[in-house]
């Protein structure tokens, strides 16, 4: 991350007047002194608990705000989901960038008939994307730094552990992990924003929407199943900033589509033209000329009042 954060810095310098563009690294104490200045627009990605800080900054400034929060994205699998493909998604979903990204599938709900299939579909599709020691693979990342490491550690306690596990602090290797977990554990009440899968089993889709319905509204939704009506149902009764039905993650590669989450996921959506209308301010512009000017609409009015009245609604 700070090997990026460098290279677009020189890029932007580069490329960019600073008056048009300007790029300034730095941490907790550099962000809080950016909100101090009075700018159009503050566009924040992160969690809920600074986008919270972020928006209260703001406020005293009387600044819109765009938050994209992330959140709990739910991957709900179905009996009826084509389990080879099912598997090779999720996998790629949750463990591209080692989880670390906003839109990874957080956990899975699978309905009985297919969980145990599922989690040994999703080890095979680990194995063939990293090899049988992904520490050794040059296609998976590491976490960003120790403090991500031991929270995900933390995350792992009192979870039963179905695959992966092993770990470095030294090197910051923490290996695609699936775990089966309980509601009550930390792992399934914070988002886990690293290479941790939970499964936990549901009677059917409604159950699933339920379940996901208890929590807050999350980023993503993610539906693995070929019955509309079941496509239907999800649709008409959850929230969440978006839903991909049949895949994971790819919804944020189409500038087409609003990106951005609801309630604690976010607010605002970005991408595209939806990024640049955020961006912008649409201001209202009446031009008349002297032409023209009725007497009718000055006072007094006298029995024109009713017809002025309905005129203004």
């Amino acid at each position: 991350t700070a090997q990026v954060a460098a290279l677009l810095a020189e890029a932007v310098a580069n490329h960019f007047d600073p008056s048009v563009v300007a790029l300034v690294q730095g941490g907790a104490s550099t962000a809080q002194e950016l909100l101090q200045l009075p700018f159009d627009h503050i566009f924040f990605t992160g969690g809920a608990k600074i986008g919270r800080q972020v928006m209260l900054a703001a406020a005293t400034q009387l600044i819109p705000v765009t938050l994209e929060l992330g959140g709990k994205n739910p991957c709900i699998v179905l009996d009826d989901a084509n389990l080879e493909i099912t598997a090779r998604r999720i996998a790629w979903g949750k463990f591209f960038n080692a989880g670390q990204t906003c839109v990874a599938p957080d956990y899975v709900l699978a309905t009985a008939g297919i969980r145990k299939p599922l989690e040994e579909a999703i080890k095979a599709a680990v194995e063939s994307f990293f090899g049988s020691d992904p520490s050794l693979s040059a296609s998976y990342g590491r976490l960003v730094n120790q403090a991500q490491f031991d929270r995900l550690e933390a995350l792992l306690e009192g979870t039963q552990l179905l695959s992966g596990g092993q770990r470095d602090r030294k090197t910051l290797y923490f290996a695609p992990t699936l775990v089966s977990a309980e509601l009550s554990q930390p792992i399934m009440q914070e988002e886990i924003f690293g290479p941790l899968l939970p499964f936990l089993e549901v009677a059917d889709l409604a159950s699933a929407i339920a379940l996901v319905n208890e929590g807050e509204h999350p980023l993503a939704i993610y539906l693995f199943s070929q019955n509309r009506e079941a496509q239907e149902l999800l649709l008409n009764s959850s929230q969440s900033g978006g839903v991909v039905l049949n895949d994971v993650v790819v919804q944020a590669a189409f500038s087409t589509l609003p990106f951005g989450g609801v309630g604690a996921s976010g607010m605002g959506r970005g991408h595209g033209r939806h990024g640049f209308e955020t961006f912008s301010n649409l201001r209202s512009i009446l031009k008349r000329g002297f032409q023209l000017d009725l007497p009718f609409r000055y006072p007094p009015y006298g029995n024109r009042l009713s017809w002025l009245r309905r005129f203004l609604d």
